[in-house]
């Protein structure tokens, strides 16, 4: 193949490429890497045949404009990932702090329902955890292993099946916004009423602090991320409800956009409880001090970076505006 015939093979790809070069924000840096190496195939045929030729000057050229290209992308997405995680995040909790405030306080309302039903009815715990249930725990305590109901699943298979759920019901309660905000409370409601029945009836047995050891191992993150969820139900409904100097629509997506990146947020979350509750909250065996240990770090985690951080980036980003202005 001569050098020109070489050149009129393949002049269209590298013109595409050339486009693509044009408008690298519609590009993927999969893509833009794909191109570079085709590019960097074509660069060492032309070494090889047309060596100082044309071709070989050209795509020397493409191709180092397409490793910049490339390189800056990868740099961008990663700004952007890590801006999300260290200030876009934060911000938005900050800026709906009151509305976190609130379901933390229906969800603990909500578990002072359960507590005080189970105290007053006795069946009041089977009604909400079914029979089922109830019974099967009953028999694991007379076997004098309380907490076996997390080791009838391989671990794999429950830390799968665990984190999957989860993220659903906290993509539930949030979507549940859409009818506003009372049907993101009603699983908030739902969810706290359960949990409340739940742990006073091994307090009823004398084995709250057992069973407080081992469900907060996971449950200290998978409750607060619920628990955040519903929260980011909330700012959905309320946008639409309560549009204030927005119009209704404009409210309506700011809320959506905000909530939704709440949620997202909280997958990882999802999938470190989900771990947690798959792999560690089954070994019952394990030292107090340790189980002490991870749910205070998971509970400073929540505080820490839904809390605490969020009011400090804020306070930065303040002052941030008071220089530039």
């Amino acid at each position: 193949m001569t050098e020109s015939a070489f050149i009129s093979a393949n002049i269209n790809r590298w013109q595409e490429f050339e486009r693509s070069l044009k408008s690298p924000k519609g590009e993927s840096p999969d893509h833009l890497k794909s191109l570079f190496l085709q590019t960097t195939d074509d660069l060492a045929y032309a070494q090889t045949f047309f060596k100082g030729g044309e071709a070989e000057n050209y795509l020397q050229q493409l191709s180092h404009k397409l490793q910049s290209t490339v390189t800056k992308r990868r740099a961008f997405h990663w700004a952007k990932f890590s801006r999300f995680w260290s200030q876009e995040l934060p911000l938005i909790s900050y800026k709906y702090r009151r509305t976190l405030l609130y379901s933390v306080l229906i969800f603990l309302l909500s578990v002072g329902i359960g507590v005080f039903s189970a105290a007053k009815d006795p069946t009041y715990t089977r009604l909400i955890m079914g029979d089922r249930y109830v019974d099967m725990t009953e028999s694991f305590i007379e076997d004098d292993d309380p907490m076996a109901v997390y080791k009838q699943s391989g671990q794999t298979e429950m830390f799968l099946g665990i984190t999957f759920n989860n993220i659903m019901v906290s993509f539930y309660a949030f979507a549940l916004g859409l009818f506003t905000a009372v049907g993101t409370v009603y699983i908030m409601v739902s969810n706290g009423i359960m949990l409340g029945a739940f742990q006073f009836f091994f307090f009823q047995k004398g084995l709250f602090w057992t069973s407080f050891l081992t469900i907060w191992i996971h449950g200290t993150l998978e409750i607060s991320a619920i628990v955040i969820a519903g929260a980011a139900g909330m700012i959905l409904g309320n946008s639409f409800m309560f549009p204030k100097s927005y119009s209704r629509v404009e409210s309506f997506k700011r809320g959506a956009r905000d909530g939704m990146k709440l949620v997202i947020g909280l997958v990882p979350i999802f999938i470190t409880a989900g771990f947690l509750e798959g792999f560690v909250t089954r070994l019952t065996d394990m030292p107090t001090a340790l189980k002490v240990f991870i749910i205070v770090v998971s509970l400073g985690f929540i505080l820490f970076y839904f809390s605490w951080y969020p009011r400090l980036i804020y306070q930065s980003y303040k002052q941030q505006q008071k220089h530039v202005s």
